[in-house]
């Protein structure tokens, strides 16, 4: 499954009998864009929030793990909340971690590693590290220590 797929769509003219010879059905080329690069961080950051803490993780664990991924403070991360930015706005200034590659496995049912977009992986970083802090790993794995 890739996430910023292209795709060819067949559009064909009902005006134009199939039978004729040389009639082919026109092809677009489509790029499908995924609604979470406009969704807001801060959207999403609350649902992030409650994970951890229904697990008996903090909200200062949570913007740790955040700031290590991003590059951004504590205090830039809660900007990026009350600013409203989009995945796509927040990722744009974000500064990732060098050791971001080092985050593999599963997320949603894809393997991290093979995700092509690049906004894609970032925000499946993201996910993995959230979920990872939930699960109860210590800091100092998922921070690649």
């Amino acid at each position: 499954m890739e996430y910023a797929p292209t795709v060819i769509l067949r559009i064909s003219n009902d005006r134009e009998p199939r039978s004729r010879p040389g009639w082919r059905p026109q092809h677009r080329l489509v790029t499908l864009v995924h609604k979470i690069f406009d969704m807001a961080f801060a959207r999403v950051y609350p649902l992030y929030l409650a994970k951890v803490e229904k697990k008996g993780r903090s909200k200062e664990e949570l913007d740790l793990v955040l700031s290590w991924l991003t590059g951004f403070s504590q205090t830039e991360l809660g900007n990026q909340v009350a600013q409203g930015n989009s995945f796509r706005a927040f990722f744009k200034q974000a500064r990732l971690n060098p050791n971001a590659d080092q985050i593999t496995g599963v997320i949603c049912g894809v393997r991290i590693e093979e995700i092509e977009d690049p906004l894609m992986k970032k925000i499946r970083y993201m996910d993995k590290v959230v979920d990872e802090l939930a699960k109860g790993k210590p800091l100092e794995k998922i921070l690649r220590q």
